[in-house]
């Protein structure tokens, strides 16, 4: 099998058209406020090599799971909104109580992944998804907005929450929206070829991943395919 190109790019942009942003996430990248990036392989925590998938969801085709289904059934009781991105200190908390959940490589602030000065149009429209249970903040996650294409940027929950599912709840609700609006594809952000941590990624249905030579895949098809289990075939 021909080698997956080695790709580490990265640049500045301010700010971005809607047109723009699709061929940008088509082409691999991401971005943390104006900074923008794009790699093909990594290292894990014990210093193995690994390839990184970049993934994109077909809205068109897609139809929730049996298990995301009893999510969004076990979460009724909340009320969940899509409302204007923004970082305040409401947010700032909720990212503190998320973050006590990792162990390794912990950020200091949301702003790490938000650093915008205007996160809901700079560099490109972006949106949120809250939930409240009682009122109180339990979930919320951050999705930029382009063309025909929306892109996952960062979603966070209050562990006391943890058995809820919110992570996949936003998630869905960010691709309830996108269908709503017409919307071709959603991308979820990076996963591995090797199993990791963002193999929940994964469970969406039909995903595809991109090659790093200008082509997109079903995930279960060409060179960087993956089994059921999210380890490579």
């Amino acid at each position: 099998m021909e080698p997956v190109p080695f790709i580490h790019e990265a640049g500045t942009l301010d700010q971005a058209r809607a047109a723009d942003m699709d061929r940008l996430w088509s082409m691999g990248w991401r971005h943390f406020g104006s900074h923008f990036f794009r790699y093909s392989h990594d290292l894990d925590a014990g210093g193995k090599p690994r390839l990184i998938l970049p993934l994109r969801l077909d809205l068109e085709g897609f139809a929730p799971s049996k298990s995301q289904r009893r999510i969004i059934k076990r979460n009724a009781d909340l009320d969940v909104r899509i409302t204007t991105a923004t970082v305040d200190p409401e947010r700032e908390e909720l990212f503190q109580r998320h973050v006590t959940r990792f162990r390794d490589n912990i950020p200091d602030s949301l702003r790490v992944f938000m650093p915008s000065p205007e996160p809901a149009r700079l560099p490109c429209r972006c949106l949120s998804v809250e939930a409240r249970v009682g009122g109180a903040l339990a979930a919320v996650s951050y999705m930029d907005v382009g063309l025909r294409a929306v892109s996952s940027v960062y979603a966070m929950f209050d562990p006391a929450h943890a058995h809820r599912g919110l992570g996949i709840l936003t998630l869905l609700e960010e691709i309830r929206w996108a269908r709503e609006q017409g919307m071709r594809w959603l991308y979820p952000g990076y996963a591995t070829r090797e199993a990791s941590a963002y193999d929940y990624k994964k469970s969406l249905r039909p995903l595809e991943y991109y090659d790093w030579r200008g082509q997109w895949w079903p995930l279960d098809e060409g060179p960087g395919r993956v089994a059921a289990g999210g380890g490579p075939v």
